[in-house]
């Protein structure tokens, strides 16, 4: 029977700790070499204990699964390890350490949803930015960052994505306000790209997508962003976001007033297909 691990034993098992430069992804993949040596496994046998191949495993210590090593991977060396929840924790820390404080509590409730309710009135939601599209917004917002600070936020956003790799994906429906198709973020290139994403994603079977044109009028003009997420088991809550950060509503009447405002700008946005077709019609704007 192996025994629990403990965190200083992990940073202790040879005689080079980690170097404080690495990456998040780096580190992990160090600890996990670490730990393996230590419990004098081969990539191939933690490949097999964890039910992943020899390569995956050699990746991962390498730090160069992108966007990051799956968590039934970090379930598996624990396991094989006899380290309780170490290297889930790890895991849930790098996800945590590229977003603020503020945001980790939606991002949470975001992977267990069942249904993804969004209305984005200037920028294109998080989940659905190409690398390109989140680099721009990010190097913009964050002028005083790092190029790998950066590049952290973008893989960060990324790994958003995988709500719809999930045995039941959860199914998002996005209302775009026109505004987000036409403000130039980063060049006319990224833009392309990111409306190409827009159609590719509208044509999945997870995702509905719908176009609120400014010639919805007053809905469109005063609407704020705001998305609304729904569980199988867990009553439904309403996120809003302000320059200050971000706030989680549970208020039964705060959330049926945000279903019923949704309700609104769904009947005023164009229909999915009118909504590709305008995406179309700009993306052609774009390439001149």
């Amino acid at each position: 029977m192996l025994n629990v691990i403990t965190w200083r034993e992990v940073t202790a098992l040879d005689e080079t700790t980690p170097p404080q430069h690495l990456n998040p992804l780096q580190r992990f993949g160090c600890d996990v070499k670490q730990v393996r040596l230590a419990r004098k496994l081969t990539q191939k046998q933690l490949g097999r204990a964890a039910g992943y191949s020899e390569a995956y495993v050699s990746r991962v210590e390498a730090g160069k699964l992108l966007p990051r090593p799956s968590e039934k991977f970090a379930k598996g060396c624990d396991v094989a390890f006899g380290t309780g929840e170490l290297f889930v924790d790890l895991l849930r820390r790098i996800d945590e350490g590229d977003h603020p404080s503020w945001f980790v509590p939606y991002l949470n409730l975001e992977k267990k949803a069942s249904r993804i309710l969004d209305f984005s009135a200037n920028l294109v939601k998080g989940i659905l930015q190409t690398e390109d599209y989140a680099r721009a917004v990010f190097s913009t917002s964050n002028p005083q960052a790092s190029a790998e600070g950066i590049e952290g936020k973008v893989t960060a956003r990324m790994r958003r994505r995988e709500v719809f790799e999930r045995e039941e994906p959860s199914l998002l429906w996005i209302i775009l306000h026109e505004s987000c198709l036409r403000t130039v973020v980063g060049c006319d290139g990224v833009m392309a790209g990111q409306l190409e994403y827009l159609l590719k994603a509208a044509a999945s079977p997870h995702i509905r997508l719908q176009v609120l044109p400014f010639s919805a009028g007053a809905p469109a003009a005063h609407a704020k962003p705001f998305t609304v997420l729904r569980f199988t088991n867990s009553p439904t809550v309403l996120y809003t976001e302000t320059q200050v950060g971000g706030r989680m509503h549970d208020s039964a009447q705060t959330v049926d007033a945000a279903l019923d405002d949704y309700d609104l700008l769904r009947a005023h946005a164009l229909s999915p297909d009118q909504s590709v077709t305008l995406i179309q019609t700009l993306l052609k704007e774009y390439r001149e």
